[in-house]
């Protein structure tokens, strides 16, 4: 007989991004959208870069993006919409890292709203997440 889990859902890491090598490798951003539109990472990388320029809205745009395409991953991977994504697993880093970029740019545009629900979300999926991603 197998028990429940009293804990809650068990945390779910990612297999590698899908752009992660091809950046390791040198290939840039906006290259590896192309190439792999569905990569939390070269999004999120796009939105600090525009962020990093002071590009408010093209920040949250690409955050957006990389943010709905990690949500798309998590789900594939056996998230139900709630649970721990922790950062300390590298491959979930590229989702955590849209959802930061996008609560930084949500704040940018005083979207105050959806900076809390980023804020939340982000101490939900890991509450040991550094503290420079939180909004």
């Amino acid at each position: 007989m197998t028990r429940p889990n009293l804990l809650g859902p068990p945390p779910v890491h990612l297999p590698e991004d899908p752009a992660a090598a091809d950046i390791a490798a040198g290939a840039s951003p906006a290259s590896a959208a192309r190439d792999h539109p569905d990569s939390s990472l070269a999004w999120a990388l796009l939105a600090e870069a525009a962020l990093d320029s002071g590009e408010d809205v093209q920040a949250y745009a690409y955050a957006r993006v990389g943010y709905h395409r990690g949500l798309d991953r998590l789900r594939r991977n056996g998230w139900k919409g709630a649970g721990p994504v922790p950062w300390t697993h590298e491959p979930n880093q590229a989702f955590l890292r849209a959802l930061s970029a996008l609560g930084q740019a949500a704040a940018s545009i005083e979207e105050a709203a959806e900076v809390e629900r980023i804020r939340a979300f982000l101490l939900d999926a890991d509450p040991q997440i550094p503290a420079n991603l939180l909004p």
